[in-house]
């Protein structure tokens, strides 16, 4: 798909205009969720319990519980705030730490 939009760099996910010209700036976040939760509604889904948000976080976090260094996991995630996405990290490893499994 990405040879037929002839995209060789920069934004994937692009705006595409009423006349179905592809643009060359990334889709805003806004538009990312709001096509989240069609395509979660056409699955059948409750698009209610689906976000764009939730899916990056989400991947930092699955990312802590495998393991993933954070720089690398933010190279795909660009967050570009180590403080936010080290937030994730620290809250999967309060869930998965040492010290949780003493509450078990």
């Amino acid at each position: 798909w990405l040879a037929e939009a002839q995209i060789k760099d920069g934004p994937v996910f692009r705006r595409i205009d009423q006349w179905g010209n592809i643009d060359r700036r990334a889709l805003t976040p806004q538009s990312v969720n709001l096509v989240l939760k069609a395509r979660c509604e056409q699955a059948g889904l409750d698009p209610a319990l689906f976000s764009a948000h939730g899916l990056r976080s989400g991947y930092l976090t699955e990312a802590a519980n495998r393991g993933i260094p954070l720089p690398e996991a933010m190279q795909q995630s660009l967050h570009k705030s180590v403080t936010q996405a080290a937030s994730y990290y620290n809250n999967a490893e309060r869930k998965n730490g040492r010290a949780a499994r003493l509450i078990v």
